[in-house]
């Protein structure tokens, strides 16, 4: 089984008692859907927009947390998992209830005032991931209260992986490189990319239901081809695109097993590519290799967006650059740091980044080779899809 043990759940909450140390905090609440997933390991099934919840971490007292009706049933298969790290969890309801028994989603501030109160913290300085919302009625309700945003710090303990973590991650990534060589297989002039992607999801699905049964998995297929792969993310108009006879081709393996995200893009040809073709795609494979090999501890992390823009602008290429080289990988796909190129602390052992730099030229196509890295003393690829032209040049 891949899913996180208790190991990460004590390395976790060591960092945010340690944070709530540092910052002279009684309590942190967390609203946002992705930080309850980082400190309680529930699979979260709602939208916090939609359907309120909180956990809460108390510097002294047992954590504790509200969550949606909606919630019942995974709440207890978690729990007989042993995959839940918070015992103690109430529901509220957001439809009326003829018996009563649990409160309603309009009395939600007031439940969860009163919940704070019950622990103490009604005069308590409370750390919180959010500001405003629910947040700020939560303040009208416990005037004495404190909340004191602390999103920047509580992003900065996720930056670092446990080795469960990594561990999800190595999996996850081979898992994207069995899709892409069913990819290399499948993708021919006339296939239309919507269904190839819709079949390789199936496909990888099933794969991974050998590979992990009874875990969990999301995945995201997505194939560019021609004129809509100079368009990073797409033109909006998918149904009934297909492959042509010398298409330059981006596609796109996305897994998120167990709650942890990889990424793994690659760049292929509809046939023997033109010179100019294999000009863009030698320069788009050298950046992704000197952004891999920036992903060194001690670094800088505007470093791996330097070395990658080094070797473009060497080949007179920059003016095809639509995006930064990367972003943060782990509980969400586009995790934090989000601000790669102007970030410039050091890199931390067991980070983990996306390399995918890209060049976009209308009418040739889209070059992106992406890669899912661990930062270390040498940096480790995940994503292991072979990157030479030739591997990337389909018989048609």
């Amino acid at each position: 089984m891949a899913f996180l043990t208790q190991k990460t759940r004590i390395a976790r909450y060591a960092a945010l008692q340690a944070l709530q140390r540092e910052q002279g905090l009684d309590a942190l609440a967390l609203l946002g859907e992705d930080f309850i997933e980082f400190y309680s390991n529930f699979h979260v099934d709602v939208r916090a927009w939609e359907r309120p919840i909180i956990a809460v971490l108390p510097a002294s007292g047992a954590p504790f947390a509200v969550f949606n009706e909606l919630s019942t049933t995974h709440l207890q298969i978690a729990r007989e998992r042993a995959s839940l790290w918070i015992e103690d969890v109430e529901l509220y309801a957001e439809h009326p209830r003829i018996d009563g028994r649990l409160p309603l989603l309009p009395q939600w501030a007031e439940y969860v005032a009163d919940r704070l109160r019950r622990a103490g913290l009604a005069r308590a300085r409370i750390g919180v991931d959010v500001a405003g919302g629910w947040v700020a009625k939560l303040g009208a309700l416990l005037p004495e209260a404190r909340f004191v945003p602390v999103t920047r710090e509580l992003r900065a303990l996720r930056w670092v992986k446990t080795s469960e973590e990594l561990d999800i991650l190595r999996r996850a990534a081979s898992l994207a490189d069995w899709i892409q060589e069913r990819y290399r297989e499948r993708l021919r002039p006339g296939v239309l990319t919507q269904v190839l992607d819709f079949e390789l999801a199936a496909e990888g699905a099933a794969e991974a239901a050998r590979r992990f049964p009874g875990e969990d998995l999301g995945l995201f297929t997505w194939t560019l081809s021609g004129a809509r792969s100079a368009s990073p993310h797409g033109d909006g108009a998918s149904l009934g695109a297909k492959i042509n006879p010398g298409d330059t081709i981006i596609n796109i393996v996305i897994p998120r097993l167990n709650g942890l995200v990889v990424e793994n893009e690659r760049t292929w040809f509809a046939g023997q590519p033109s010179a100019e073709q294999a000009r863009f795609f030698e320069v788009a494979r050298a950046a992704n290799g000197a952004a891999v090999a920036a992903a060194v501890v001690g670094r800088p992390v505007s470093g791996i967006d330097a070395a990658a823009q080094r070797v473009i602008e060497a080949a007179g290429l920059g003016a095809y650059v639509h995006h930064r080289t990367g972003h943060g990988i782990g509980l969400a796909g586009h995790e934090f740091p989000d601000d790669m190129a102007f970030n410039h602390r050091p890199l931390l052992a067991g980070e983990v980044y996306s390399a995918e730099p890209g060049l976009y030229a209308y009418g040739l196509g889209g070059f992106r080779i992406d890669d899912t890295v661990v930062v270390g003393e040498q940096p480790e690829v995940l994503t292991q899809t072979p990157r030479t032209l030739a591997h990337a040049t389909l018989e048609v």
